[in-house]
């Protein structure tokens, strides 16, 4: 029994190494989120808190390190899932950028220009001057809807505490209609607890949203992705999302969070104090959970984190290689690490 289950296992491993994305029994699409860290470009722009970000700002954000920037994610970006699918990813959900121009610099670069990747995006009205985005390849996507849905937060002064919108984009994908939320939810700067309303009002918007869409389509899939500033087993995942961390007994509405049972074994995206965090991560609605669906159907959950994306040495070793770290140009990547799921269609 040994030896056949061993068996089994290599024929399904031989299945999963055509050139393309398309095999023998079934159609494997990857579905990424990436925080970028800050990818801004190098204009001074009036409308935008982007001061810093500019040769003469306290960054000193010049050219040479713009197009290294854009070279690196897009390298990031290219390689998320390829050892499944031999491709870059289908869908990614984008945060921390700083414009629509910067992502279409990122989706033509050499590294990924062969993706004929499309861009939704829409420009908020956070403080900072960061967006979230989202791009798909065109032959594998189909966009019919999008919309941006502003939170409204107050602070303490009950004056307006401007930050990102949620961005929501429906079409289809092997003919599954999805709806797709990409979210970068408030941080935690001031500490977790005085922070942890505007993520539980974020949850909150995020949950109408998705309520919103399945009462007038409720048979498409959803899928929540972002850099949510909480852990998996926080409140507003597990209490205002109402998240689960199993999906065989998943009702087709529910919310199936496979990068909780990640968060439970260690796993993490950014480091913090020598104390890793689960903040990226993609939920998805029980539909597309179903093991026994032959619809899209979730397969597997990843955290895309080789080597090279690991700070080597000093204070921050074995942390996110981050760009910026206090302070000074390192010249990495990013200070998170890219999640992604596999998804997985039946052949007929």
């Amino acid at each position: 029994m040994k030896y056949l289950g061993i068996f089994c296992l290599m024929l399904l491993f031989l299945f999963c190494q055509q050139d393309d994305t398309s095999y023998k029994q079934f159609t494997v699409r990857t579905i990424a989120f990436y925080n970028v860290e800050n990818l801004f470009d190098t204009i001074n722009d009036s409308l935008v808190y982007d001061d810093d970000r500019t040769p003469l700002g306290k960054d000193r954000w010049t050219t040479e390190r713009y197009k290294k920037k854009i070279g690196d994610i897009s390298r990031v970006i290219s390689e998320i899932g390829q050892d499944i699918t031999g491709s870059s990813p289908d869908l990614i959900g984008l945060c921390e950028v700083e414009k629509q121009e910067v992502v279409e610099d990122l989706i033509h670069h050499p590294n990924l220009v062969g993706g004929n990747y499309g861009i939704v995006h829409v420009d908020a009205p956070d403080e900072r001057g960061i967006d979230v985005a989202f791009i798909y390849k065109k032959s594998v996507f189909l966009p019919m809807s999008f919309s941006s849905h502003r939170l409204l937060l107050m602070d303490e002064a009950q004056e307006r505490d401007y930050t990102r919108d949620q961005l929501v984009v429906g079409g289809k994908l092997e003919s599954k209609e999805i709806h797709l939320i990409i979210n970068h939810w408030p941080s935690r700067s001031g500490g977790e607890t005085r922070s942890r309303p505007g993520r539980i009002a974020a949850a909150r918007l995020t949950r109408r949203i998705k309520d919103s869409i399945l009462s007038v389509s409720p048979d498409s899939g959803i899928i929540i992705m972002g850099d949510l500033n909480d852990n998996p087993t926080d409140i507003s995942l597990k209490n205002v999302l109402g998240s689960l961390p199993n999906r065989d007994r998943l009702q087709a509405n529910d919310l199936f969070n496979p990068m909780e049972t990640l968060y439970k074994k260690g796993h993490g995206t950014l480091a913090y104090r020598d104390e890793w965090s689960l903040f990226d991560q993609i939920l998805l609605t029980g539909n597309l959970a179903n093991k026994n669906s032959a619809e899209l159907s979730f397969w597997k959950v990843g955290i895309y984190n080789p080597a090279y994306l690991i700070t080597p040495t000093g204070r921050f070793k074995g942390y996110p290689y981050r760009t910026y770290a206090g302070g000074t140009y390192t010249g990495g990547f990013s200070d998170h690490f890219p999640v992604y799921i596999a998804m997985l269609k039946a052949v007929d």
